[in-house]
């Protein structure tokens, strides 16, 4: 087993719309990023990518590439269990932090643990997501933007000969 952990945090920019786990959240401004800004996809990329030792999301999806402009984040995340499942690995459980002053998250947890377990390929009662406040401190605190930490744990499938074979190959 592996665990990972990952961390995404983006200014709010007004014109743009805010979408966190791959939910669009009406009625508040977006985040400012490359991609979609979705802090969320963003910090759970991080955690597979890290828990299955293959580098950060910069690495992969570069947001020096063009390609990625505007890109939509959840099949960033798609394209990353692809991934670890072909090293062998497959998604037990994830936890997600995000914590922003505004707006209230715990409306959009239902559908947001829903999208998220269906690309991790997991049960919806194997994802947790809370919403927090930084009490008013610092640029969370401000209303500036908003930060997200995600936790993964990773369960080895298959022989491990393979996997080792696989990881010695760099395949």
């Amino acid at each position: 087993m592996r665990v990972g952990i990952g961390y995404d945090s983006h200014r709010f920019e007004s014109g743009r719309p805010l979408v966190l786990g791959g939910v669009h959240l009406p009625d508040h401004p977006g985040l400012k990023g490359h991609s979609d800004g979705d802090a969320v996809a963003h910090a759970l990329i991080d955690a597979l990518r890290g828990a299955s030792a293959l580098g950060d999301i910069g690495q992969h999806f570069p947001d020096t590439d063009p390609r990625w402009q505007g890109a939509d984040s959840m099949a960033l995340l798609a394209a990353t269990v692809r991934v670890i499942e072909e090293r062998n690995y497959q998604v037990v459980n994830a936890d997600v932090t995000i914590v922003t002053e505004s707006p209230r998250i715990s409306p959009w947890v239902p559908e947001m643990a829903e999208r998220i377990a269906e690309l991790l390929r997991i049960a919806g009662s194997c994802i947790s997501i809370k919403g927090k406040t930084n009490e008013g401190m610092g640029w969370i605190g401000r209303g500036e933007g908003l930060a997200a930490m995600a936790v993964v744990l990773l369960d080895q499938i298959g022989d491990i000969d393979t996997l080792h074979a696989s990881i010695r190959t760099g395949g």
